[in-house]
């Protein structure tokens, strides 16, 4: 009988909890591999920046940092993660888990229906000196051209990104987690 209860007890501490099964990205096991940094320098911008990895309380998060200058046509810099899984229909958008210099940053979502570089779903986002967490409904998204659908569809998301956009600031931005609710 011990054993039995020894068992079920094992089963049940490992088996992942709602939130485990909802999770996308909490920059564990080299998210190096499966983050990007990218700045409007691809379209002749003159925006600056860097990713990078780091630890806190056995927990790594993702740090952004960097300067977004409007000129020469630019105006941001991010980080993106391609999507290889789909997610499932009933989830109802994304939340993240972020803190930075008190600015405001935007998720973008980039999907099976974004063919050109510059179409995306954009959600902004307000962060400050302490870890919180932010619900982003899909129904928030804007899309970023009347040739995409109204709102983005989850299970046709292929990219996620961080951005820094649209005015000329100092960027600093990390993210804990991303996860679907």
């Amino acid at each position: 009988m011990l054993r039995l209860l020894i068992a079920f007890l094992i089963v049940v501490m490992t088996f992942p909890t709602q939130a485990d099964d909802r999770l996308i990205e909490n920059f564990s096991s080299h998210p190096e591999m499966r983050w990007k940094f990218i700045a409007d320098t691809v379209m002749g911008g003159i925006s600056s920046g860097e990713l990078k990895f780091n630890s806190e309380r056995g927990e790594t998060y993702a740090r952004m940092t960097g300067n977004v200058s409007t000129e020469n046509n630019g105006g941001f810099i991010q980080f993106r993660m391609k999507m290889f899984n789909p997610l499932p229909e009933e989830a109802r958008g994304l939340r993240v888990v972020v803190r930075g210099n008190d600015q405001r940053y935007f998720i973008h979502l980039r999907t099976r229906g974004t063919f050109l570089p510059w179409q995306y779903y954009q959600a902004k986002f307000e962060v400050s000196k302490k870890w919180t967490e932010v619900l982003l409904p899909f129904r928030d998204f804007k899309a970023s051209s009347a040739l995409l659908k109204k709102t983005p569809y989850p299970g046709d998301l292929r990219s996620i990104g961080v951005v820094a956009f649209g005015r000329d600031h100092r960027a600093e931005v990390e993210v804990l987690e991303v996860s679907y609710f």
